[in-house]
């Protein structure tokens, strides 16, 4: 695959551009990964000094500052001013470009916004042969997704869009797959005989902050589990993925969705923390919930009758992304004078704020009893959850061409289909105090064992 050889972002101004992309355009530069032109749209009406300012900045308070590396960036940004209403900004971009056979577009502007600058850019002739990358939020619901879609497709053929959930990026994601087709030993039990439930919790202990309007537009469902935490149901319950290529991995995770019967409100509980209807820009009455808990299935031979319980919030009692599998318990009482009952084991993936791995077993109690306790063994010596910065990665991909770690069209069409019964109101909303694990009612989907909160009974 040929890589691109200039890379114009829109919305050089935003705040996405400040905090995430300028930063991993100058690590990129920093490793001597580009060398390409960069050409900043916005329609802020900046000098070019002021934009050079506004990236100093940016390296200053998101970045690693560094003299060298900023000058090299410097020299690669060109600086389109414009509004995108206007088709005059597109041949200004074009002028840009000059020779350039191969751009990439990052559209880091509004969705309502992709339209118009996609026409605009193939009336001037700045799509062919071109790639396009677009952010989260892919769509409200499936027939906004497939809007969406349309709209990109005017220009850009799927094989050349690549949507960035920067979940797909983190150094702890990418490890939680390798993990599962590394080791000989976890395919044998990696089915519906031996594991008994699979729990995926995201937990935030902030609220929105300054966050509210635009919460309220989106709920814990379509802001992480429609996106990020099927990305990682999908890479639990995967077929190892086959061929050289890069569409394999991307294959088996629409595979797992396709198998998803799509989610019954009587399997959901969505919650609200308390005090939720005081930030700024949300409702006096609003049912936004900003917890959610729900039972999923994957119908396949491999997870037939394996319940995925996926819980995610904000204002719990920890900040941490955890996948728990909790294996089927083996035979009790068989051992001559064995007593009491043994916990199961279990396997944790911590993926963050820590990254580590961890495995539960039983062993015999000190004492005269054929009686024992649980331990687990733990593998701490992980990589940091940091590692390489997922825009940096996925940036540098983008580039490149290789779209094995971006979404494809259809794995967000299934995804809608996934949670499309419980969208909205589906589902009452219950209140929960800040600080806890969410409503009680939650607990009444998981039955015996409960959930799994992370921080708790770990090694």
């Amino acid at each position: 695959m040929e890589s691109s050889d200039a890379l114009v972002f829109f919305g050089a101004t935003g705040n996405l551009a400040h905090k995430k992309i300028f930063p991993a355009l100058a690590a990129l530069v920093s490793r001597d990964q580009l060398n390409i032109p960069i050409i900043a749209v916005s329609r802020s009406g900046d000098t070019r000094e002021q934009l050079l300012e506004r990236v100093r900045n940016s390296l200053t308070e998101h970045g690693d500052f560094n003299q060298d590396t900023f000058d090299k960036l410097s020299g690669l940004i060109r600086q389109v001013d414009g509004d995108y209403a206007d088709i005059n900004t597109f041949r200004k971009l074009k002028d840009e470009l000059k020779d350039a056979k191969r751009p990439i577009h990052y559209l880091a502007i509004p969705p309502s916004l992709f339209e118009t600058v996609i026409d605009s850019l193939a009336e001037v002739g700045c799509a062919a042969n071109a790639r396009v990358i677009v952010e989260k939020p892919f769509g409200r619901d499936l027939a906004s997704a497939r809007e969406l879609n349309a709209a990109l497709h005017k220009a850009f053929d799927e094989s050349s869009v690549f949507r960035i959930d920067h979940y797909l990026g983190k150094e702890a994601i990418l490890g939680l797959s390798y993990f599962r087709f590394a080791n000989t030993f976890l395919e044998p039990i990696w089915n519906r005989l031996y594991i008994n439930s699979v729990q995926i919790t995201m937990a935030e202990d902030f609220g929105v902050e300054s966050r509210g309007a635009f919460y309220e537009e989106v709920g814990a469902i379509r802001d992480v589990v429609q996106n990020h935490m099927l990305q990682v149901l999908a890479m639990v319950a995967m077929e190892p993925p086959s061929g050289r290529g890069t569409e394999g991995l991307r294959d088996e995770k629409v595979k797992v969705l396709r198998a998803m019967p799509p989610i019954l409100p009587a399997d959901v509980v969505r919650g609200q923390y308390e005090g939720y209807r005081n930030e700024t820009g949300v409702k006096p009455d609003s049912t936004t919930e900003t917890f959610v808990a729900l039972k999923a299935q994957v119908d396949t031979w491999r997870w037939s009758g394996v319940p995925f319980y996926i819980r995610a919030g904000k204002g719990l009692a920890t900040t941490a992304m955890e996948v728990y599998v909790e294996l089927r318990n083996p035979p009790t009482g068989v051992q001559l004078g064995q007593v009491g009952v043994m916990a199961s084991n279990s396997l944790r993936f911590r993926l963050s704020p820590d990254v580590s791995i961890s495995l539960s077993a039983n062993v015999k109690a000190p004492g005269e009893e054929m009686a024992g306790r649980e331990v687990e063994l733990s593998f701490n010596d992980m990589p940091s959850a940091d590692g390489l910065d997922p825009y940096e990665r996925l940036l540098g991909d983008a580039i490149d061409g290789d779209t094995t770690l971006f979404t494809r069209e259809d794995f967000v069409d299934e995804a809608w289909k996934v949670v499309a019964n419980v969208l909205g109101d589906a589902t009452a909303v219950h209140p929960y105090f800040r600080g806890s694990w969410g409503p009680e009612a939650s607990d009444r989907l998981i039955g015996e064992g409960g959930w799994h909160n992370p921080n708790e009974n770990d090694a």
